[in-house]
């Protein structure tokens, strides 16, 4: 890609962006970001075969990013010893959480279109899909303290998947609400404590 090619792509980046930012996918016109960046209709789809294209590339990087830092966490607690994931609970998914907070702020715009802007888009979805993957680890936990012999009642699917669901969401809520970071982190902090709290006590009955 010539560097002419590259200052055009770049630039109908940045003003997707603003568009993207201001009235999400669904509304955003891809005849505005057109003419905002200053090339034709025809040419913008030389670029991008469509407004999901243009936005998948600004996105798709961090939504990368950030679940294959959420796998990663999941498979390194999975993948201890049985008998040292009870003292481990917490500890990679606080972790990862960490590293999350920190790379959204690093990549705040962008990030906060995946969080925000995404309704119309195959990214609708990203919150959901990590609640799902939690929700599973959660009964994998539950097998392994069992066949550790601890009498743990089994929570209800729909129930593990609130908890989850607002676990989750609560994390992002610091992008929704344009949380400055170190308020954020203070948030999560606080918001983890208390999941793990709730945890533990549906883990002891």
């Amino acid at each position: 890609m010539s560097e002419i090619d590259k200052t055009t792509l770049e630039r109908i980046q940045d003003t997707a962006r603003k568009e993207f930012s201001e009235k999400g996918f669904l509304n955003a016109s891809l005849r505005i970001i057109s003419k905002e960046a200053g090339v034709t209709t025809g040419a913008l789809y030389g670029y991008f075969s469509s407004k999901e294209t243009l936005f998948a590339s600004i996105v798709e990087p961090h939504a990368v990013a950030i679940m294959d830092a959420f796998m990663g966490a999941q498979t390194d607690f999975s993948e201890l010893p049985k008998e040292q994931q009870p003292e481990h609970m917490g500890v990679e998914s606080g972790q990862c959480i960490d590293f999350m907070l920190n790379y959204i702020y690093d990549h705040y715009a962008d990030c906060k279109l995946l969080i925000c802007s995404s309704d119309g888009t195959a990214y609708a979805g990203f919150i959901d899909r990590m609640v799902d993957v939690e929700v599973d680890a959660t009964f994998r936990y539950i097998d392994v303290l069992k066949s550790l012999g601890k009498d743990v009642p089994l929570p209800d699917e729909e129930l593990a998947h609130m908890i989850a669901s607002g676990m989750m969401n609560g994390i992002f809520e610091v992008v929704r609400h344009d949380m400055p970071k170190e308020r954020a982190k203070a948030f999560v902090g606080q918001l983890r404590a208390f999941y793990i709290a709730g945890w533990t006590a549906v883990f002891e009955g």
